[in-house]
C-alpha cells in the first residue's frame, strides 16, 4: 500500500505555531508606469505600528507554468533559448503564461508541445513558487511531465529552441553550468527531485 506523504501545509503548521501577522492596510493604489509588457503600481501602506510607506510593484496577471520533462531514460529535457535580460543563451525548463480561461495542466501540456515538440501522458503539479514577491505580483506552477512522445504544436518563438537532454542523476553537473542560472529552473530541479524521492519512499506514484 502506498504511504501518504505529509503535504507542505501540514509540515509548515507543525513548525510554525505563531499567529499570522496582520498585513498593512492599503490606503491608495495607482498605476505609475506601463509598457507593452509591464505595469507598475504604487501602493500607499499603513503598517500596524502606524508607519506609512509607499511601495511599488510590477502587476502580474495569470500564473505561468514551468514544465520539468522527464523521459523514459531518466533524463531531464531542457530548452536552450535567448534571454534578453542577461543577453545570452540560457538553459532552463520550458515555460509560459496560462491563457485566459485555460486549465493549468492544459497550459503545461500546450507549452511543452510548442517549445519541445512533445506531449506528456502524465502531468503533475509539484508546487507553486513566486519570483521576487517583494516587487512582482506573479506565481509559477512547477509541473512534472512524464510519458513523453512527439506531438508538436506551432509556437511563437523567433527561432527554433534547442532541446538539451541531461541525466537527472547528474544534477550537480547541471547546477555547475554557467548557463543554468534562472532561479525558477534551479528551484524546479530541487522540487522535482524531492517529489521523486518521496514517490520512491512511498512505493509508487503519489496521488
Amino acid at each position: 500500500m502506498a504511504r501518504r506523504i505529509p503535504d507542505a501545509a501540514a509540515r509548515q503548521h507543525s513548525h510554525d505555531d505563531q499567529p499570522m501577522k496582520q498585513k498593512p492596510r492599503i490606503l491608495a493604489r495607482r498605476l505609475v508606469a506601463q509598457s507593452k509588457i509591464f505595469r507598475v503600481e504604487a501602493l500607499d501602506l499603513e503598517f500596524t505600528n502606524g508607519e506609512h510607506r509607499t511601495y511599488e510593484r510590477i502587476l502580474g496577471g495569470r500564473d505561468s507554468v514551468m514544465i520539468v520533462p522527464l523521459d523514459a531514460d531518466d533524463r531531464l529535457l531542457l530548452a536552450r533559448e535567448y534571454a534578453a535580460g542577461s543577453d545570452d543563451y540560457q538553459l532552463g525548463f520550458p515555460k509560459g503564461v496560462v491563457d485566459e480561461g485555460e486549465d493549468m495542466l492544459a497550459a503545461a501540456g500546450r507549452e511543452l508541445r510548442e517549445e519541445l515538440g512533445l506531449a506528456a501522458r502524465e502531468l503533475r503539479i509539484v508546487r507553486r513558487v513566486s519570483l521576487v514577491p517583494g516587487y512582482i505580483q506573479h506565481g509559477t506552477q512547477i509541473v512534472l511531465a512524464r510519458g513523453l512522445h512527439p506531438d508538436p504544436l506551432p509556437g511563437d518563438e523567433p527561432e527554433p529552441i534547442e532541446v538539451v537532454p541531461w541525466p537527472l542523476a547528474d544534477s550537480d553537473g547541471l547546477l555547475a553550468r554557467a548557463d543554468f542560472t534562472e532561479a525558477r529552473s534551479v528551484a524546479a530541479l530541487f522540487l522535482v527531485q524531492r517529489f521523486l524521492a518521496a514517490e520512491r519512499a512511498a512505493g509508487g506514484t503519489l496521488g
